[in-house]
């Protein structure tokens, strides 16, 4: 699936009641005044038909959350908000608070994301504490989306200017069609004119050729899994609930379970799969907005984070 900005509207109880859905909305990869109109238009859609002023709460979850740090950036989701009607607080926070709220009704555990960036986080009572990785496609994201057609492209470019036919499998076959180039030198040229998201639209071609037996894609395919795994137990969890997200992680089965596999046997837990990242921000946003009315509104439970994420 896409990268996009997806707004739950829901009841104190965990019913879903509205959703919205608009386009990708990181501050820190794109115009801070485009991903706020994103989350507008999101919200908009999501409150169709409904009343905001009856709206109580709500939590922005985002992957760039520390942009808003900027007075001018902050100002731009503010007037989105209340453009949008509501008149309720607006709460940012990092995307991998919401994933794990996604995952898990709990407040404190670990969670590892992986779509086109990677990033494994320690949360404690609804906020990061500690992180490894996520330093970006530069000097890190290992096994992430972006890794994968990175990796990729570097075992083609290899393949392409040793002249090795025996390494020219599907996998090369795939990752040049992609990149539109079959001989070394031009190969190398459109690669470096791709940007980010195209290099990492590489990615399901590895995971199709590795289910096809290419040895190469099959190794690519391992390796993540296996620093996928690695990234999350540097953090040295502490029992509780371990969360997966992300793109890579929910739709490359393989990569998941290569990672679960590590993780039962280091950890003693495997993870479990987060749901919609916007249902886990709705559940933080009814669980503080529950927290602060009165004892005559019943506490959110597990019964109340499974019916908003099945929602």
């Amino acid at each position: 699936m896409a990268p996009a900005t997806r707004a739950v509207l829901a009841t104190l109880d965990g019913r879903t009641v509205g959703r919205g859905r608009a386009s990708a909305g990181n501050p820190i990869t794109t115009d801070p005044a485009d991903t706020a109109a994103a989350l507008g238009a999101a919200i908009r859609s999501a409150l169709t038909g409904h009343d905001p002023d009856r709206i109580v709460g709500g939590v922005v979850g985002l992957a760039g959350v520390s942009r808003l740090d900027d007075p001018e950036v902050a100002a731009g989701y503010a007037d989105q908000w209340s453009r949008a009607g509501l008149s309720c607080p607006m709460r940012p926070v990092g995307d991998a608070v919401v994933a794990f709220a996604a995952g898990t009704p709990a407040d404190t555990g670990t969670v590892l994301i992986a779509g086109t960036g990677a990033v494994a986080a320690i949360v404690r009572e609804g906020a990061v504490v500690r992180i490894a990785d996520g330093l970006g496609w530069l000097l890190g994201d290992e096994g992430s989306g972006y890794w994968l057609g990175l990796t990729a492209a570097r075992a083609t470019a290899r393949a392409l200017y040793q002249d090795k036919q025996a390494e020219r499998g599907e996998l090369v076959r795939a990752v040049c069609r992609r990149v539109g180039a079959r001989e070394p030198d031009a190969f190398v040229t459109r690669f470096y004119e791709l940007g980010r998201d195209r290099v990492a639209a590489i990615a399901p071609a590895v995971t199709e050729c590795a289910r096809a037996g290419d040895p190469v894609a099959l190794d690519i395919v391992e390796t993540a899994s296996r620093r996928l795994a690695d990234t999350l137990v540097s953090l040295h969890p502490a029992p509780g609930p371990v969360v997966l997200a992300g793109g890579v992680l929910a739709g490359v089965p393989e990569i998941r379970a290569g990672v679960q596999q590590r993780l039962a046997a280091w950890l003693g837990r495997p993870g479990v799969l987060a749901g919609d990242g916007a249902a886990g921000a709705a559940w933080l946003a009814i669980r503080r907005a529950v927290a602060g009315r009165s004892a005559t509104v019943p506490a959110p439970d597990d019964e109340t984070h499974a019916r908003l994420l099945a929602g």
